[in-house]
């Protein structure tokens, strides 16, 4: 699981709340982790595998809304083997991770290990919250047609730049000056916290309202299409809002847990003795909401795969394909039809004239296309809408 817990758990001198987590059932919770992080990195890259029987979708141009659902699985998937790789050192080998606990210990490499896990674990999962956020934005500007693949690049650089900052910013400021002297006070673990869950919040705040207002503006797209809102249309916009909703849905189910968890913990750390027989019920709430953390933090990749595509089923194709590029294909069609061409071709520049007629609704189901990509049913529909597949 991703929690500011596993870096305070580094600190020798940690705090009463994080040792009454992370003493707790150790085995048992380790072994909850490498469970739930198995199964969802055997289902995420099952789901992701090309199926038999089933034909790439051909998109008009490549989008980085695709782009950037794959990119937020592959953080998925790399966060989900950290997490087994941490819980499967400190459940085989319980001596090297004890030895974290002794202060200035001549032996670094539990301490290192520990703070190279987490750091690991935090940085790919706070990668997929600013990706996701990303795909948020994306949405809505590839709506209102201000956004193309070429927009990728200022993702990348905002995606990892603040997630390295804030990852190095955080640590930096938990582990100074030095290990045996982190979590001696809230000024070392608050900012911390902040560029921690920073991103988490913001997904959580500006998410529902980028999606609300893409989903508004895509009514808008199908009714100016052709002037009229017809059932597919209305179905259409309706799946889209759905896939949305689904999207949120998976981030609160896998993420609520944490926030809860964090504010029970943090009530705990304000108490003088967090052993206090009133606070038995929320040292158990806090104990439970641990547990459910390790179950469903890692659980997002898989889930997330189910919001964007929907089950992809079980027949896996492993033989490769030569896939056919499209401008590759035009240019060799157009050759093709016109070895011998005429001084005028009459019917091309007929062909033309309807293209150019015809270039705000391609523009418009190449959105609609890529906001409801991996839905077989809505790409379908969008087609025998579409002015191209009547014959204009």
């Amino acid at each position: 699981m991703a929690s500011p817990r596993l870096e305070t758990y580094c600190c020798p001198n940690r705090d009463a709340a994080t040792q009454l987590v992370m003493n707790f059932q150790p085995a048992v919770f380790c072994g909850v982790c490498i469970g739930s992080a198995s199964v969802s990195l055997l289902l995420t890259i099952l789901q992701l595998l090309p199926k038999k029987g089933q034909s790439p979708r051909k998109m008009p141009k490549a989008s980085s809304s695709s782009t950037i659902l794959l990119l937020i699985s592959i953080c998925d998937i790399l966060g989900g083997f950290g997490m087994i790789f941490r819980s499967s050192v400190w459940l085989g080998f319980p001596g090297f991770v004890a030895n974290i606990s002794v202060v200035n210990g001549t032996d670094v490499w539990p301490s290192t290990f520990c703070v190279g896990s987490a750091m690991w674990i935090q940085l790919l999962y706070s990668a997929g919250f600013w990706w996701l956020f990303c795909y948020a934005v994306d949405s809505y500007l590839v709506v209102r047609r201000s956004a193309g693949l070429s927009t990728i690049v200022l993702y990348h650089m905002m995606t990892w730049g603040l997630a390295v900052m804030l990852c190095v910013e955080g640590i930096a400021l938990l582990y100074y000056p030095s290990l045996s002297s982190c979590e001696n006070g809230l000024e070392h673990a608050i900012p911390h916290y902040i560029t921690t869950y920073a991103p988490l919040l913001l997904v959580l705040v500006a998410n529902p309202i980028l999606f609300r207002r893409t989903v508004s503006a895509v009514a808008s797209l199908l009714k100016g299409r052709q002037g009229i809102y017809t059932e597919n249309e209305r179905r259409l916009g309706t799946e889209i809002q759905m896939r949305f909703f689904k999207i949120m849905l998976v981030f609160v189910i896998c993420w609520s847990s944490n926030i809860i968890n964090e504010t029970l913990l943090f009530y705990l750390e304000m108490q003088p003795d967090i052993n206090e027989v009133p606070l038995k019920n929320i040292r158990s709430a806090a104990l439970i909401t641990w547990i459910i953390m390790g179950v469903l933090n890692p659980m997002q990749g898989f889930l997330f795969t189910l919001a964007f595509y929907g089950w992809t089923g079980w027949r896996v194709d492993l033989k490769w394909r030569k896939r056919e590029i499209p401008w590759e294909s035009m240019s060799s069609s157009t050759v093709g039809e016109n070895t011998y061409p005429s001084p005028v071709n009459y019917q091309s520049n007929i062909h033309d004239s309807k293209k150019i007629s015809t270039t705000d609704s391609q523009q418009t189901d190449e959105a609609i296309s890529m906001l409801s990509e991996g839905n077989t049913s809505s790409d379908e529909r969008l087609t025998r809408s579409s002015p191209i597949y009547q014959g204009w």
